[in-house]
Order: structure tokens, then C-alpha cells, then sequence
């Protein structure tokens, strides 16, 4: 799909238009200067000076389509802000337009973030009531009843699981990276190694993360500021041993402020085949309790597929295994639209499911992320279509509310299929409140370890800064002292400057 848009010069409207058109089509190609080389679809927008008003045609196959909107505004407070509004503005107009086109309604409206409940959050704070908002959310943003509803019943939910959520910015959370995983997934795009035969670099990033802990515990001991929760993701952080994982614990206690008053720890033991015994006994040591145990499907020759090298057995087996040995809080995600599967797959996995009923459960979306497996070989990787996606995503939902899960915590990402979500489902008293943090930035949270990125929120302003450790091991080896020092300066002015 070639597309033309006449009428816009600022290239700072390039980007959102891309991202609306992709929505609609696969790989379109937007022109900006006026061709008559094969053009499919030709835009007309025209921006009004000195206003929010825009008007925009679609000429198509003989087809002339037309839309408009106007934003009226009491206070254009700065150039950023009037920006913003005239993009929201001219997103309304394409959106509109293709929509009318192709007969397809995008849920999410405009919205193409990561984070639509931060929106909702943001307007609450401001002083709109749930009323407002959620007339503000469909007359400006587009997005539907259903979406609206969905925004509402989770910020709802988060604010009865942390009441205080909008109160915590002069504490922290902690996200510990672990770079290594049996085998990689072919959706991955995380930093993940595989671990066999690299034990000197395991050796050696431990080692390192070790002196990360320290360094950034001691400030903030030194500070009196105090960790809300601390996730150990990667990778997978059960694919080191039993006997790394007790030592890493040990210097967790050890280096952290005020440890026992910490809400949640989280260790992600996403893959079945690296759960031991022995594993489980060093969590209970050390009264971790919430572990994610993924299967991601119940189907086997899916598994294989997408590089998961564990059988459906094992995941049931170690799910079993970790009750016996106490283990009370447990996750388990699910993708939908997953290599060859459809419907009837899809509701497979949720009749296994059943069988287990886990504390919380993450239904993701399957997403074609950009250095994934998959995306560089989408010929070889066959996904279903988006009205099966939209209709499992409905199984999901439907499956949730008879098993008494509520939705806790949204987030979207780019190319994902069928322009949904991913959404987080727990029973009473087991929402991750990590999960909350790192959707809502409502407070720092501080990346240690391989590829573990920093997201600096200051208390008083919500400015956000981002910082990133390397994804490789032996880049991190390397220079774990210099990242440590870069965060701990961007700490001192975040809090105490």
C-alpha cells in the first residue's frame, strides 16, 4: 500500500502517521511529496494557523471520503503543548479517514502507546472525574466503550491494590536483569544467552551484579529512601544454580534497605525446564513466594516451533512441584496467535489451564518484534487472522471472569496482532505490584544487572530519564563500575538535587 499526504511539511507528524497506517495495512509506504507514480491512496490535510483545526479528503478508486476536527482550547501553554494537540488532532482526522476506508475500527482509537491506563491515571490525578475521563477517551482519543471499560476496571483495581499509588515517587523498585536462558524463543528480543557452556561469564556477571547491588543499596541506606518491590526477570533468573541463586539472594539482604518491609519480590522462572527441587528450596530460604511458571501454550508442536525446548508435561510437572514446596503465588503467561494455532488451540490451552488455576495470569498478544526470530522469517512463522485474534482475546476474557480473575494491569506494543493488549489477570490479593509500577511510572524504577534498563522519574516534576546497561554479558563484565557510577549521579540529582 502506497499512501500520499499532501499538506504536511513538519516531519514531527511523520512518525504518529506511520504508526496509525500501520494499524490498517502491512508495511504501507508513506509519501510526502506529490507523486503520480502508482499511489493508492491520496490525503489532503490542511491545518489551520493560529488554531487546532483539521480538515482532511481521501481520494480512492473513485472514492472521495472526508473528515474534520476541532480542539478548542482555553490555554496553549507552550509549543510542546500546542504540538501535541495539533497531532492528537491530525490523528483523529487520518484515523477517521482510514477507517471509513476500510471498514475497520481500531479499538484503541488514536492511542498507539505502551501505556493506555497511564492516560486515565494522569487525567484522575489532574482532578476529571471517572465521568470526564471516559467522555474524553471517546470523543477526542476514539477509543471504544469496551477499551474505556477495560482502562476504567484496571485503574480501579490498582488503586484498591495500592492505595497510595500516586504517593510513592520518593520510593523505588528494583529490576535485577539475569541474561540467560536455556535456549533463545523465537519472539524474544529480550537479552537472553543461552547458558550452556558460558559458566565463566556467568561467573563473572554475577560478579558484577554483585558490585551493582552493593554500590546502589549502600546509597540508598544512605538516604533513607526505600524499595517498594524488586523483580529478578532476563532472561531466566532460575537458569543460573541453586547455589548462585542462594548467594544472589544473600547479597540482596545483605545490600538492600529495610528488606522485610519490601511489598514483593518476584523471580521469574519462566521456563519450565530450569526449575529444580533445589531451586524452590533456595526461594522458600528466602521467603520468595511469587514465581512465574510460563507455558505460553499446551500445545507441543507450538513449543517446538518457537524454541521453547520443554514439554507440555514438564510445565504441568513443575507447576505441581512448586505447590508442594509451597510456593502460593504463581504466574503463568499465555500468547495468543502463537505460530499455527487458532481458535480451537487457543481454547485448548485454556482447558488445561483450568486444571492448574495459577494466582495470576498474563494473556499477551503475540507481538512481531523488530530483532525477533520470528519477525526476520514472518514466511516461515504463520499466524492466525485478526478476527481469530480478536476472538481469542474474547475466549480470554470471558475465561478470566468465570475463574474469578480480575484485570490488573495493560500494556500495548507495537505490531502486535490485531492491535489489542496484553493484559495481566490475578485473583484476590495476588496482583503484581511490580507490574503496576513499571506500566504506571508512578515511581523510579532502577535496572541492575545485563540489559537491565533504569527508568529515573523525579518525584516533584514526573520528568522521565532513561538509562541502559548493555545487553551482552561481556560488554557488562567489562564496564559494570562505569554504569553504576552513571546511576548513582543521575540518583543524587534526581533526589537530592
Amino acid at each position: 500500500m502506497r499512501i500520499q499526504i499532501n499538506g504536511i511539511q513538519d516531519e514531527r507528524f511523520y512518525r504518529p502517521i506511520q504508526l496509525i497506517s500501520n494499524l490498517f495495512f502491512e508495511d504501507p509506504e508513506v509519501i510526502y511529496e506529490e507523486t503520480d507514480s502508482n499511489i493508492d491512496v491520496t490525503f489532503h490535510i490542511h491545518v489551520q494557523k493560529d488554531s487546532v483545526y483539521i480538515t482532511g479528503q481521501l481520494h480512492a478508486e473513485r472514492k472521495t471520503l472526508q473528515a474534520e476536527h476541532k480542539k478548542e482550547l482555553n490555554d496553549l501553554r507552550n509549543d510542546k503543548e500546542r504540538f501535541k494537540q495539533v497531532k492528537n488532532t491530525l490523528s483523529y482526522v487520518y484515523l477517521s479517514l482510514l477507517q471509513n476506508y476500510t471498514g475497520i475500527i481500531q479499538q484503541w482509537g488514536i492511542l498507539t502507546g505502551v501505556r493506555p491506563t497511564k492516560l486515565f491515571h494522569k487525567k484522575l490525578k489532574e482532578g476529571f472525574t471517572k465521568e470526564e475521563v471516559y467522555r474524553l477517551l471517546k470523543e477526542e482519543y476514539l477509543i471504544t466503550d469496551e477499551k474505556i471499560r477495560l482502562m476504567e476496571r484496571i485503574v480501579d483495581r490498582q488503586l484498591s491494590v495500592v492505595p497510595d499509588l500516586y504517593e510513592l515517587q520518593n520510593e523505588v523498585s528494583i529490576y535485577i536483569g539475569i541474561p540467560f536462558c536455556p535456549t533463545k524463543c523465537a519472539y524474544c528480543t529480550f537479552p537472553a544467552y543461552a547458558i550452556n557452556g558460558k559458566q565463566g561469564k556467568v561467573d563473572s556477571f554475577l560478579g558484577g551484579l554483585s558490585y551493582e547491588m552493593r554500590q546502589i543499596g549502600r546509597w540508598l541506606k544512605e538516604n533513607n529512601i526505600n524499595i517498594t518491590t524488586i523483580y529478578y526477570g532476563g532472561g531466566t533468573p532460575t537458569s543460573i544454580t541453586a547455589e548462585e541463586m542462594d548467594l544472589l539472594y544473600e547479597e540482596m539482604v545483605h545490600s538492600f534497605p529495610n528488606v522485610e518491609n519490601i511489598r514483593e519480590i518476584t523471580v521469574e522462572a519462566g521456563r519450565p525446564d530450569t526449575i529444580t527441587p533445589e531451586k524452590l528450596e533456595v526461594l522458600k530460604k528466602w521467603n520468595i513466594d511469587r514465581i512465574s511458571i510460563n507455558p505460553q501454550s499446551y500445545i507441543q508442536e507450538t513449543l517446538k516451533a518457537i524454541g521453547r525446548h520443554h514439554t507440555v508435561e514438564e510445565t504441568i510437572e513443575k507447576f505441581h512441584l512448586a505447590r508442594k514446596m509451597g510456593m502460593n503465588n504463581i504466574n503463568m503467561d499465555l500468547i495468543i496467535g502463537l505460530p499455527g494455532e487458532g481458535v480451537e488451540e487457543f481454547n485448548y490451552t485454556l482447558a488445561e489451564t483450568e486444571k492448574l488455576l495459577p494466582e495470576s495470569l498474563t494473556v499477551h498478544t503475540l507481538s512481531f518484534k523488530r530483532a525477533s526470530e520470528m519477525t526476520k522469517n514472518k514466511q516461515k512463522y504463520k499466524v492466525a487472522s485478526r478476527n481469530e485474534i480478536e476472538q481469542m482475546m474474547e475466549n480470554a476474557v470471558q475465561w478470566t471472569d468465570k475463574h474469578g480473575y480480575e484485570p490488573y494491569y495493560l500494556y500495548r506494543q507495537k505490531n502486535i496482532l490485531g492491535n489489542l493488549e496484553n493484559v495481566g489477570y490475578a485473583r484476590k490479593g495476588h496482583d503484581s505490584l511490580y507490574n503496576i509500577m513499571i506500566m504506571e511510572e508512578q515511581q523510579t524504577i532502577i535496572g541492575l544487572g545485563c540489559g537491565a534498563s533504569s527508568k529515573f522519574i523525579h518525584p516533584k516534576t514526573g520528568k522521565i530519564t532513561h538509562f541502559a546497561n548493555p545487553k551482552d554479558p561481556r560488554s557488562y563484565n567489562e564496564g559494570y563500575e562505569h554504569y553504576t557510577n552513571e546511576k548513582l549521579k543521575i540518583l543524587e540529582k534526581l533526589f537530592l538535587g
